[in-house]
C-alpha cells in the first residue's frame, strides 16, 4: 500500500507521485512494500531533521527504513516541497522534475542506499536515481 498526505498549501500531483513509487519498488523487486509519502512544511520538517539527523534545518528529504507499524513493516519519505521549489529554482530546473527526483532519491534510501556511505555507493544510487528519472519524466511526458 503506498499512503499519500499533503500537509502543505502546495498542490501535489497525486497520481504522479504514485507512478514514482510505484515504478521504483517495482524496479527494486519491492513491489509489496508499504511505502508512506508526507508532504510537510520547511518548520516541520526542520524539527524532524532536528529530532532524528542532529541538524537543526529544513532539508528537501528525509527518508525512514523499515520500522515496526501495527499493519507490519513501512517505509517513510518526508518531503518539503517549499525546500524542493527553492532546489529547482537553483538549479534552474522544472519544480516536476526535482520534485520527481527527491522522491526517487527518498525511497531509494528507504530501500537502503546510502550516497554517504562510501564513494562507490555514492555512483550507484545517482545512477538509479537518473535511471529512474529519465524513464519517469520521458514516460509522462
Amino acid at each position: 500500500m503506498i499512503e499519500i498526505n499533503n500537509l502543505t498549501d502546495f498542490s501535489v500531483d497525486k497520481k504522479l507521485m504514485l507512478g514514482v513509487a510505484k515504478n521504483v519498488l517495482k524496479g527494486e523487486n519491492k513491489g509489496i512494500e508499504n511505502l508512506s509519502i508526507a508532504f510537510v512544511s520547511a518548520a516541520e520538517i526542520q524539527k524532524v531533521n532536528k529530532k532524528y539527523r542532529k541538524k537543526d534545518k529544513p532539508t528537501d528529504v528525509l527518508s525512514f527504513e523499515k520500522s515496526a507499524g501495527f499493519k507490519g513493516e513501512f517505509l517513510e519519505v518526508v518531503i518539503c516541497p517549499e525546500i524542493v521549489k527553492e532546489k529547482a529554482l537553483t538549479e534552474k530546473k522544472s519544480f516536476k522534475e526535482v520534485m520527481v527526483k527527491t522522491l526517487i532519491h527518498g525511497i531509494l534510501h528507504t530501500l537502503g542506499y546510502d550516497h554517504e556511505k562510501s564513494r562507490k555507493e555514492k555512483i550507484t544510487m545517482e545512477k538509479k536515481e537518473e535511471y529512474y528519472l529519465l524513464k519517469i519524466l520521458n514516460h509522462k511526458s
